[in-house]
């Protein structure tokens, strides 16, 4: 599903270069469960950016299901996130002035699905993630693992096949965060590809698959 040559990405921060991504090469097959650790600025969530079509390599190559995605526009990349890839972060980013169901619809709006198609898949996948009773509720009146279901159910609601979690639980509590990696598990279980980038050790090594960064680089992948 994911084939990274040779991948760098430089900033430029007060006339002095940083090295985020080093040279990564990395290959994830279908229906993975990854997780991505490392300390702070090691280059998790810059990988984590790229491989989401979020920004862009300063040098190698990325390919995505068998396209090469690196140099693809704005407009290329937004379409192809929406239909392919969920986003799930850690202070969930959603909506304020929208209910529960309407963040959830927003991914269908933006793809051009009618009202009542809409309707139906948001009202389905709220009755599977335990929310109907909370589905007119704005943001600030749900707890965060209620707010984080939501996000969930927004990133999975167009079917993607690649999910990436930044810190999916670093703003919960531990009942709330077991609860958060429990879905996402069950979500990959049934077919969609995960990657998350996590603190947590405890997290961490529930994956299948653990690769940990430092320095832009990968230095174990087991």
């Amino acid at each position: 599903m994911i084939i990274l040559e040779e991948v760098n990405r430089i900033f430029s921060v007060g006339g002095q270069e940083v090295r985020a991504l080093d040279g990564i090469n990395l290959q994830v097959k279908p229906g993975e469960y990854i997780s991505i650790m490392g300390p702070s600025g090691s280059g998790k969530s810059t990988l984590l950016n790229l491989l989401g079509l979020l920004d862009r390599p300063t040098s190698g190559r990325y390919l995505l299901s068998g396209s090469d995605v690196t140099g693809l526009d704005d407009k290329q990349s937004a379409r192809i996130r929406n239909k392919t890839i969920g986003f799930v972060f850690q202070f969930f980013h959603l909506i304020p002035r929208l209910s529960a169901v309407q963040n959830i619809e927003l991914p269908l709006l933006l793809a051009g699905i009618p009202p009542r198609k809409r309707r139906e898949k948001s009202t389905a996948i709220i009755n599977d993630f335990g929310l109907f009773e909370r589905r007119h509720h704005k943001p600030e009146e749900l707890s965060g693992g209620q707010r984080q279901r939501v996000a969930i159910a927004r990133a999975v609601i167009n079917s993607p096949s690649l999910l990436l979690a930044d810190e999916p639980t670093g703003n919960l509590d531990s009942k709330s965060g077991l609860d958060i990696i429990t879905l996402l598990e069950a979500l990959n279980q049934q077919g969609l590809t995960l990657i998350v980038v996590t603190h947590d050790l405890e997290i961490g090594s529930r994956a299948r698959r653990r690769i940990h960064f430092l320095d832009g680089r990968i230095v174990a992948d087991s």
